[in-house]
């Protein structure tokens, strides 16, 4: 596989297409959103890092990818027909990343509607204690 140029490397006016973001390369690459920043450094795919910012005990900012895509096209075959080591649970086309990514929904999902469900038993309870202070005389 060729190597792609340095990442600092400037393209000139009429070659500078826009990059492509994170929703794009997943449309093309039969891998995980989560896992294509790795895969596009096993693939030599020049990566635009954009957030990420320490937001100290709050956390961090959210980081935005943004890929080449020159070098996304080069290595979409590549990737496709399997010839990137790319563990199976990154992947959208192995039997492994689709249980994978149909446990992280599942999980997300039921985690939601717990969440939901104890703000209005919350809401409620609130309410409830309201009606029976203004009902007490």
């Amino acid at each position: 596989m060729p190597s792609s140029p340095e990442p600092g490397t400037r393209e000139s006016a009429h070659e500078e297409e826009p990059w492509l973001s994170s929703d794009e390369v997943a449309k093309l690459w039969p891998v995980r959103k989560d896992w294509l920043p790795g895969v596009a450094h096993r693939a030599d795919v020049r990566v635009r890092r954009s957030g990420g910012a320490s937001r100290g005990t709050w956390g961090a900012e959210p980081t935005f990818y943004h890929f080449h895509p020159g070098d996304v096209r080069r290595a979409a075959p590549a990737i496709a027909e399997g010839h990137l080591d790319i563990p199976s649970n990154w992947r959208t086309d192995t039997p492994d990343g689709r249980r994978t990514e149909f446990w992280g929904t599942l999980i997300a999902r039921v985690a939601g509607t717990l969440l939901l469900v104890a703000v209005l038993c919350g809401l409620l309870l609130i309410l409830g204690t309201a009606v029976f202070l203004l009902t007490v005389e």
